[in-house]
């Protein structure tokens, strides 16, 4: 029997994973046994974690196969094309317009700039984790992103780091850290006079230290336990060159860097109302201070001052989460609850209000366009882009929790992705677009299309499993095997069978008629002692191969299981 080298699914850096042994890394911990070629049987028995796993060599190559040869790398190179997404959910200000007419953003560990009339992305790929925060320069080509600790490809542990490029060459410039942040670094904000040559951050330590370098020297001038309460913005005034703001639970503080040290100043709220969250912070053209908070309040604190000179209380029903002073000095207030863009003259009365439709959620951060086009990033992961007269459309979507099922339609440019947060989006290639996104009951794990792609099956967290269909997203039929997690799903390529491994250790087996839109159980395959992370059929449907949590290879032949 000829079966081909099982299919890589979706997964996370966590799963165990199976290569063959010319590439095989083991950890260091102890030293690994070598692996055995057995000819006869036509397999390789290696070890894994002191097991030992017989992994079976394909026919084809079994009589040429040794375990000395050294094979060549592919010569074929894959380069990033495009990034669906975006992190609203929890990060803020983090969307900008630049000259090139790219707006950029990030998401996971990449940053994303984004040409939306031309439907190009560029990436900058300098970062090993996550990015937690990002700044312009007033330059407008210089960009700072702040990113968490994470670990390195051998496991050891990497420190959060700024990293300071250009956003036309997407070179790297320089690099704060890893060693003086702690945690993540989740403030990042360039001084705007001076010639923009400092920066300021705050590490997402107990004492969330807020510190300023002279960036291009990579040299840190000063430092200081910032509140033992979360920061949530730090930027530097526009005009005075040694006053800082940062705001978050609690408090608005106002810094002055003298020398190496920085004093505080704190935030005098008076007769207004204190608020639990100052969650935003922006400028006036003639240098006030504006906060928005989480009691809705829009406050002016005067230029150099720590008290407020004016306020516009209930500005918002719920929060104020997004600030943006346009060219003509006009303000633009984003709101959580009520999900609201409004407008505000240079007294505060207010101009004009739109709303951002439900579906995408609270407004997170607000960017100026060209003309009076604006760009909204909301917490459930989207870009928006339209304006107050004409309203906001859809230009990114993404998860809004882990994501964990994948799969390819078998013919045509479409994708399928599901997770965590029971959504079920069906993507486009072409348009980068979802055609049609489905909230599901369950969080779902898994995902596969049937080989004519006219449905498409969705495992859950439940042992639930949903068919839909896949032009109309109709639910064609619901079944349920064992309580745990659906970890896979595949149909056997001729169409006529449907394999699900569970978290129960067993994989069911369907079989499957009427082009995919009736299942009828006809096997259970047993024999694994730990939970199903992978399956795969042979080409002509024969028998299936499957991966379990402890590095178990088994072959399955059907329906007898």
């Amino acid at each position: 029997m000829t079966l081909q080298p099982p299919t890589s699914l979706p997964q996370r850096e966590t799963d165990p994973f199976l290569i063959f042994p010319q590439q095989l890394s083991l950890p260091p911990a102890s030293k690994p046994k070598e692996a055995i070629f057995n000819a006869e049987d036509g397999y390789v028995k290696m070890f894994l974690r002191g097991r030992p796993i017989p992994m079976f060599v394909p026919d084809a190559v079994v009589a040429t196969y040794s375990l000395d040869a050294k094979l060549e790398l592919p010569h074929k190179k894959l380069k990033l094309d495009w990034v669906y997404g975006y992190r609203g959910r929890d990060c803020r200000a983090n969307l900008f317009l630049l000259p090139t007419g790219e707006i950029v953003y990030f998401v996971a560990a990449v940053a994303v700039l984004y040409n939306v009339e031309e439907q190009r992305q560029r990436h900058y790929l300098g970062h090993t984790d996550d990015i937690k925060c990002l700044t312009v320069h007033p330059d407008m080509v210089t960009v700072a992103t702040g990113q968490v600790a994470g670990t390195s490809k051998d496991g050891k542990v990497m420190p959060p780091q700024v990293r300071i490029w250009d956003s036309v060459s997407l070179n790297t410039l320089h690099v704060l850290g890893p060693g003086p942040f702690d945690r993540a670094v989740t403030c990042v904000g360039f001084s705007k006079s001076n010639g923009g040559g400092l920066l300021c951050a705050v590490d997402d330590s107990n004492d969330h230290v807020l510190s300023v370098w002279d960036w291009q020297k990579e040299q840190k001038l000063a430092d200081v336990k910032c509140s033992n309460e979360s920061v949530l913005a730090a930027t530097f005034h526009p005009t005075e060159p040694t006053l800082l703001i940062t705001c978050g639970k609690s408090h608005i503080h106002f810094w002055s860097l003298e020398g190496g040290s920085l004093s505080k100043r704190q935030g005098i709220f008076e007769k207004h109302e204190k608020p639990k969250y100052v969650l935003c912070v922006a400028f006036t053209e003639n240098g006030d201070t504006v906060t928005g908070d989480s009691g809705g309040n829009l406050y002016i604190w005067g230029k150099g001052g720590n008290r407020i000179c004016h306020a516009v209380p209930g500005a918002h029903e719920g929060g104020i989460f997004g600030l943006c002073v346009l060219r003509n000095g006009t303000i633009l207030t984003g709101g959580g609850r009520d999900r609201r863009v409004v407008l505000w003259g240079r007294d505060y009365q207010k101009l004009q209000e739109n709303e951002v439709p439900e579906g995408f959620g609270p407004v997170r951060t607000i960017a100026e366009g060209k003309g009076d086009s604006l760009f909204v990033g909301t917490t459930r992961n989207s870009v928006l882009h339209g304006s107050l007269s004409t309203g906001f459309s859809l230009l990114v979507q993404g998860h809004t929790e882990e994501l964990w099922g994948l799969a390819t339609h078998p013919t045509l440019e479409q994708f399928l992705t599901c997770g965590q947060d029971k959504q079920v989006h069906l993507w486009s290639v072409a348009s980068h677009q979802p055609l049609w996104s489905k909230g599901i009951e369950d969080a779902a794990r898994s995902a596969g299309f049937h080989p004519r792609g006219s449905v498409l099956v969705v495992g859950t967290v439940t042992g639930r499993w949903l068919v839909l269909d896949t032009e109309t997203r109709d639910l064609v039929a619901i079944h349920t095997d064992g309580g745990e997690p659906i970890s896979v799903v595949s149909f056997s390529p001729d169409g006529k069978y449907l394999a699900l491994g569970s978290h129960d250790n067993f994989v069911y087996i369907y079989l499957v008629s009427e082009g995919g839109r009736k299942y009828g159980r006809v096997g259970k395959c047993s024999g694994h002692s730990s939970f199903i992370t992978h399956l795969d059929w042979a080409l002509d449907s024969s028998c299936l191969v499957t991966n379990s949590g402890d590095y178990e290879i088994l072959y399955c032949e059907y329906p007898e299981g």
